[in-house]
């Protein structure tokens, strides 16, 4: 068999994952001027995502949203952002996937939930901080009555300010905003099949090799009774998120499960737009022990995002649940999200009264040996290969920026 290079023929390229990676990958590439619609030597970019209900099935339509200048790696942060801000104005983002700023901060107070257990408190066995938080700027004020002392902007009104401690601002005004992640994810898909890109469903099995260089990639069509099938390729991107390991199992990735939960507020309730990283103290019930009556204070860490549609979403910690076949298999544990219920519900009046819309699960790709995400040719593997993973809770905003160094990486190949 002939091994197809880009020199000699147009190139086929196959991205292997449907989520905010791999659908803003094909937004790029079928977008620019080396692509189908401009090049007298076109392209031609295929998608193949496991799931039966679509794109953005994984973390990319379950995450928070929040697109930050302060965010990390800087490498990407600074493009990605700018990027953001671009697809925004050309594409209608504020009404077609919620784009806007908003206000982020870190809140600390005290929540009265009585409880026998230390269940409702501190990380359980198994569970994992997200880090999300992780180096950036804020941090703790000295506990004061007044809303101003606080530090509480005055418009937040949806945290109770009697159980309020401590509000400190993340970043600088204009530097944090948002967007719904399945809103933006399939947009970017729809704009690029609007542009030629070609979609498969089904599981991807293997990347195909010869001669030191990509041929294509081998999956199992979805409904197709288990039959393998093939795609020729000349360059192939592995974004199958925390699944990329079973495709290159050469990947240092590891799957962090995630919990969140979407509330819907009473009609006529004004939710401000704020993203608050908590840190709510509990109380759990008095005991008795040898040094008398005591009260055990624990504390626990969800992050609320405020969604322009009026939703409000919720997340708590990661644990470390096994990796499903695929993303369709992922199972929700009621338990993780009955206590980001219980926890958020305990600062906020219009959180306790509204309905509990969705409670749902996901997984974050994070890579073992610390940093990441991994960007870029895997050519010590196969020429032609590309890789694109391992952006834990980071990767709706690093998504632009990540997507266009691999354009620019894959069609200067090409």
């Amino acid at each position: 068999m002939s091994t197809p290079s880009p020199n000699d023929s147009n190139p086929h390229i196959v991205i292997i994952g449907g989520g905010i990676i791999g659908c803003t990958t094909a937004y790029y590439l079928t977008t620019s001027k080396s692509g189908p619609a401009t090049s007298n030597r076109p392209i031609k970019v295929t998608l193949i995502e496991a799931s039966a209900h679509g794109v953005a099935q994984g973390a990319s339509g379950k995450a928070g949203g929040l697109v930050a200048k302060w965010a990390y790696p800087k490498e990407l942060v600074a493009i990605s952002f700018r990027e953001h801000e671009r697809l925004a104005r050309e594409h209608g983002g504020k009404e077609r996937w919620g784009w806007r700023y908003v206000g982020c901060g870190t809140w600390e107070g005290r929540a009265e939930i009585a409880s026998e257990s230390e269940e409702a408190g501190e990380l359980g066995k198994g569970q994992k901080n997200l880090e999300k938080e992780l180096g950036l700027p804020g941090g703790s004020k000295p506990k004061a009555r007044g809303r101003l002392e606080k530090g509480l902007p005055e418009d937040l009104l949806w945290v109770k300010e009697e159980l309020t401690d401590a509000y400190s601002p993340m970043g600088k005004d204009g530097h944090t905003a948002q967007v719904h992640p399945y809103q933006f994810t399939t947009s970017m898909f729809e704009l690029a099949k609007s542009q030629g890109l070609e979609h498969v469903q089904g599981t991807a099995t293997a990347v195909l090799k010869a001669n030191g260089r990509v041929t294509g990639v081998s999956y199992k069509a979805n409904g197709g009774g288990g039959d393998i099938k093939t795609i020729k390729a000349t360059h192939v991107l592995v974004a199958a998120g925390a699944w990329s390991p079973r495709i290159v199992e050469e990947l240092p990735i590891a799957p962090t499960r995630a919990h969140s939960v979407i509330f819907r507020p009473q009609p006529g309730v004004h939710i401000a737009p704020y993203v608050l990283f908590t840190e709510i103290a509990l109380s759990s019930k008095p005991s008795h022990g040898r040094g008398g009556r005591r009260t055990a204070t624990t504390t626990v860490s969800p992050e609320i995002y405020a969604r322009p549609d009026g939703e409000v979403y919720a997340c708590g910690p990661g644990d470390d649940e096994p990796l499903p076949e695929t993303v369709d298999d992922v199972e929700v544990d009621a338990g993780a999200c009955d206590s980001i219920i219980q926890h958020v519900t305990a600062i906020s009046q219009e959180l306790k009264d509204a309905t509990v819309q969705k409670r749902q699960a996901c997984y974050l790709p994070t890579v073992e040996t610390g940093g990441g995400p991994i960007v870029g040719e895997a050519d010590e593997i196969a020429k032609g290969l590309y890789i694109a993973t391992g952006h834990t809770c980071w990767g709706i905003c690093n998504a632009p920026g990540t997507a266009l160094a691999l354009t620019e990486l894959i069609l200067d190949d090409g």
